[in-house]
């Protein structure tokens, strides 16, 4: 995959397999779309599946341009005030848009509100003749009572995107109904973000969903068992707590972001050619 700084007017590419031609695409969103714990690419920073998505693109229409907008620890309202005003400027053929998730995670967060304003920005998209990606999330990825009281919520707010994908005529990749991505060896550590086949796994989703490249693998299997003791899994809760969770708990008693000091990846569009 390459990459460069493109100044000029859109190169006409080849027809896309669903006779939908994209020649522009941007990602908006957060950690999940940023792409952390995939891969470094060439620039020093994590490739992500919106990446992967766009080399995908490159190699039907023979050429893309590219915007990743998305930004860590973003909350739907950032994503929202921030990226979606500039992504309608660059007037994209395709935007995929991913915000909330962190919100969800926040235990004061009022849900129906949330899906009111995310149904919102969706329709802007749709308004301005946008096709647009939706995610569903993967509702669970750890065990206890936390995991139970999040996968509930997480359960909620997929409902409401769904509805929002038939509401506005969008392409839903509805992640939440794979079992195999629940399997922890996709994850990273701290089981908030995707590992490296775990982005794989995502864009090869997207760009089926896309009919762009029609493949089966991701849905299947691990080998091996993903099933742990008892005994391993509750060090392994332990862990989590000490590592990731308690941290995460103490930026937010200092309202402090992972993102306040990172910049997104592409700001501006940038042209990839398949290699």
């Amino acid at each position: 995959m390459s990459l460069w700084i493109w100044t000029g007017s859109a190169r006409p590419g080849g027809p896309g397999q669903t006779g939908t031609v994209t020649r522009t695409y941007v990602a908006l969103g957060d950690s999940f779309t940023e792409g952390l714990e995939d891969e470094i690419g060439p620039a020093g920073r994590h490739l992500g599946w919106a990446d992967r998505v766009a080399a995908g693109l490159a190699r039907t229409e023979g050429s893309l341009r590219y915007a990743n907008l998305a930004v860590r620890g973003r909350l739907l309202d950032q994503v929202i005030a921030v990226q979606l005003p500039a992504a309608l400027e660059l007037a994209p053929d395709l935007v995929s848009f991913h915000a909330g998730p962190n919100d969800v995670l926040r235990p004061r967060a009022d849900l129906p509100g949330l899906l009111v304003r995310y149904d919102a920005a969706v329709g802007r998209l749709a308004a301005a003749g946008i096709r647009t990606i939706l995610f569903t999330v993967v509702e669970r990825t750890g065990t206890g009572r936390t995991a139970n009281r999040l996968a509930g919520r997480f359960n909620a707010f997929n409902l409401g995107v769904r509805a929002t994908a038939e509401r506005h005529g969008a392409v839903l990749v509805d992640l939440a109904s794979v079992p195999v991505l629940s399997d922890r060896r996709l994850w990273h550590e701290d089981r908030l973000h995707l590992a490296p086949e775990g982005h794989a796994r995502v864009a090869a989703a997207v760009l089926e969903a896309l009919g762009v490249e029609r493949s089966d693998w991701w849905r299947s299997e691990l080998p091996g068992s993903a099933r742990a003791s008892r005994a391993t899994a509750l060090a392994a809760d332990v862990r989590w707590i000490r590592v990731h969770l308690l941290p995460w708990v103490g930026r937010r008693i200092r309202r402090v972001s992972s993102g306040d000091r990172v910049t997104a990846k592409h700001v501006e569009l940038v042209e990839i050619v398949p290699d």
